[in-house]
């Protein structure tokens, strides 16, 4: 792995955290830059944890750091290209071509991290990147467990969605840039941001109520990512698959969305997570939400529980 510049550390938007600006190699909308943020431990044990976010997505969880250093792991994040804190003026928000243009800023943030034993947590389609990371990014060999919460495993697509999806595949290919609206309900984001019916504060310019586009591009992207998921990863490393113990679909609000996962079909997960490796374990968490550490108190204080006895067996 390269030698990356000496990070310059600044404090975060986040309270208790820093972050550091991550430059990265030329590409078709240069300038890019990603974002390392990290929460150090107040009585580390020499292991870390490196967490990937979703889909219109950007590291806000800071109960979820606070919880990884109150075991003793440094915690770190990474705002990726296009995403949160690293989106610049000129970029289509959480654009790519390929998860693998997302490898270098991975790759970078792996050689900054100081530690013994590394955790790589992903949610959702930082999920999906994780696994593919491991299987063949250039700090594959530093990753020693993966935690993947609500992995985007597959399109929750039915009926005509459908052929509808692998026509947008197909335009990825020839226009990229090709933008498709309303991809994801705003009833999601309804449903955990404290001005509407949630309880976390979040920056709603970074992760907007009625979302971002989802272009062809990127949708071509993630498709190609998720066949070579499905046909099984061998990855060696022990590997925790946490979801939802349900799924909800509606166009109106309804208490479901609270305690359910409503942006991903749990049943996909269940269906691939178990050919990721050779070392997985499943878990389902009653009452929770997509991203799990966003759930009612119960179901998050259960998920926490779950993630911590599994990483104090490894």
């Amino acid at each position: 792995m390269p030698t990356p510049t000496p990070p310059v550390w600044h404090p975060d938007v986040l309270a208790g955290c820093e972050a550091a600006t991550l430059q990265l190699a030329p590409t078709y909308d240069s300038p890019a830059i990603a974002t390392l943020v990290r929460r150090r431990a107040p009585r580390p044990n020499g292991r870390a944890v490196l967490y990937l976010h979703g889909f219109i997505d950007y590291f806000y969880q800071l109960h979820m750091a606070e919880a990884y250093a109150a075991h003793g792991y440094d915690f770190y994040a990474l705002d990726l290209r296009r995403c949160g804190r690293s989106l610049l003026p000129h970029q289509r928000p959480n654009f790519c071509r390929d998860l693998h243009e997302y490898f270098e800023e991975i790759d970078q943030a792996i050689a900054m991290i100081n530690a013994d034993w590394l955790l790589l947590n992903g949610h959702s389609t930082g999920g999906l990147l994780a696994a593919l990371y491991a299987q063949r990014g250039n700090g594959y060999d530093r990753i020693n467990a993966i935690f993947l919460n609500s992995p985007f495993v597959e399109i929750n697509a039915v009926g005509v969605e459908k052929p509808f999806a692998a026509l947008i595949e197909q335009l990825g290919a020839i226009w990229p840039t090709f933008a498709v609206h309303g991809v994801l309900s705003p009833l999601y984001v309804q449903s955990i941001h404290a001005t509407q019916r949630g309880t976390w504060n979040f920056d709603l310019a970074w992760k907007p109520m009625a979302g971002w586009p989802a272009y062809a591009g990127w949708f071509r992207a993630i498709r190609r990512a998720q066949r070579q998921l499905q046909g099984g990863l061998a990855l060696s490393c022990p590997i925790l698959l946490m979801h939802a113990s349900q799924s909800h679909r509606g166009q109106r609000w309804s208490e479901a969305f609270t305690c359910a996962d409503t942006v991903l079909n749990v049943a996909h997960m269940r269906q691939y997570g178990p050919s990721l490796g050779r070392n997985v374990t499943m878990c389902s968490i009653p009452g929770a939400m997509h991203d799990l550490v966003l759930s009612a108190p119960a179901a998050r204080a259960q998920v926490f529980a779950e993630l911590f006895t599994w990483l104090s067996t490894l």
